[in-house]
């Protein structure tokens, strides 16, 4: 080979590769655009916390916060759909899944907030929903699930991802509520945001999404057994998945039950919240995790 035709092959090469890594750089740019956009607003909570500013939702600064949040979930909404239905199938990837989850958990933070001031708050929620948002912008294992044309088995996975999202935000209210509670007796904390709503309107708060929760986990796991016969042939199997799921709903039914009956609040409701979610996302996390990450399946 002449030393022309090397010269031109290497060009060839390298331009390829250079085309490669601009595709993969305008691929990623909007999901860096988004977590940049949860990160900013994050970062900007902590700078007004270590300067003991008070959250005050009429000042300009939280009112561009607010603002900064609806663009950055407007905008993480594009994506997790062009990304999940991108075909004719959905895809159900856990990677994907898991930036849904943490998107409509951000949203619901961002209503809530509309209501119960929970701006301040959301810097607690807004650096994982950056990471997630990140992830699928790589390159990930797809997961496309054939329903068969069955609309109500992809309301199933819609309602599915919407509780799961709603016990995520009612895991990470629980924490915020332990921390609002140690702030309020004055224990040292290693972690201060700028203001907390009352303790009563948290737990108030915290309670209305575990019934919803409740609810849309009871229809899911309902649902789950229908299908699993319709689509698979055969009823729903008690592996890790169903065992963990069923662990889960009783855990949150016995923490309802002990809210109606004795009036279960602080650090008892808090406690049973984290205990069912850990279980839920064994059952969730775990069994995706196994298959589409370590098996590769």
């Amino acid at each position: 080979m002449s030393l022309a035709s090397r010269n031109a092959r290497t060009v060839l090469v390298d331009c390829s590769e250079f085309c490669h890594n601009a595709g993969m750089t305008h691929h990623l740019l909007p999901y860096l655009i988004v977590a940049f956009v949860y990160m900013a607003v994050a970062l900007d909570y902590w700078r007004l916390a270590k300067a003991g500013r008070a959250v005050n939702e009429h000042a300009f600064p939280f009112q561009l916060h607010s603002a900064m949040v609806a663009l950055g979930l407007v905008m993480h909404g594009g994506l997790l759909y062009r990304d999940i239905f991108a075909v004719n199938l959905p895809n159900l990837g856990i990677y994907y899944s898991l930036s849904a989850i943490f998107w409509l958990t951000v949203l619901i933070y961002w209503i809530a907030d509309l209501t119960h001031s929970l701006r301040s708050l959301q810097a607690f929620v807004l650096p994982p929903a950056a990471l997630f948002v990140l992830i699928p912008g790589f390159a990930v294992k797809d997961y496309y699930v054939d329903t068969h044309g069955f609309t109500l088995f992809n309301l199933h996975i819609l309602i599915a991802i919407l509780a799961y999202s709603l016990f995520t935000f009612a895991a990470l209210h629980a924490c915020l509520m332990r921390m609002a509670e140690r702030a309020l007796h004055q224990k040292n904390s290693w972690l201060s945001l700028p203001d907390f709503p009352p303790l009563l309107v948290l737990d108030a708060l915290l309670f209305k999404v575990l019934h919803v929760g409740f609810v849309l986990l009871t229809i899911t796991l309902i649902s789950g057994m229908l299908f699993s016969e319709t689509l698979f042939g055969k009823p729903l199997q008690f592996n890790h998945k169903t065992i963990f799921s069923i662990a889960s709903w009783l855990i949150y039914a016995w923490l309802l039950f002990g809210r109606f009956k004795y009036g279960w609040r602080g650090k008892v409701a808090t406690r049973w919240t984290l205990f069912g979610f850990v279980l839920l996302m064994l059952a969730y996390i775990g069994s995706r995790f196994v298959l589409h990450v370590v098996l590769g399946r």
